[in-house]
């Protein structure tokens, strides 16, 4: 199956130019639920505008980190997140909701462990730490 810009598909055919964007940033149903990632690999777009925007990662940094990806596939993974900014930011935020509701609906155990840890520390003799 051909890749392809998805529901992404609204950006305008080239003329006269290479289509740099496209060689490096593919969208295919069956892969990331068709979400814009990286050719030949499963980093999305999203994920290198997290790294970039969110966590202050220069390109570089980011490639430091994924090897297997080049510089110019984090530049137009973030060329083609400033020409469809406003869906990224929304596949973003709905993520985060996601995350936020799971989470509450999922409670740490972890963290109900520690805290029933501490409320019978009381008694306990050694410093914390």
């Amino acid at each position: 199956m051909e890749p392809s810009l998805g529901h992404f598909h609204e950006v305008p055919p080239l003329t006269g130019t290479l289509p740099v964007i496209r060689e490096h940033i593919v969208s295919t149903p069956d892969i990331c639920g068709g979400k814009p990632r990286i050719a030949g690999s499963r980093i999305q777009v999203k994920h290198v505008v997290i790294m970039h925007e969110r966590e202050s990662k220069s390109p570089e940094e980011i490639v430091s980190e994924f090897p297997h990806l080049t510089l110019a596939s984090i530049y137009a993974a973030l060329a083609f997140y400033h020409d469809h900014r406003e869906a990224i930011n929304a596949e973003i935020a709905s993520d985060r909701a996601w995350y936020e509701e799971q989470r509450e609906k999922q409670p740490s155990k972890l963290k109900d462990a520690l805290k029933a840890r501490t409320a019978n520390a009381q008694d306990d003799t050694l410093p914390p730490g």
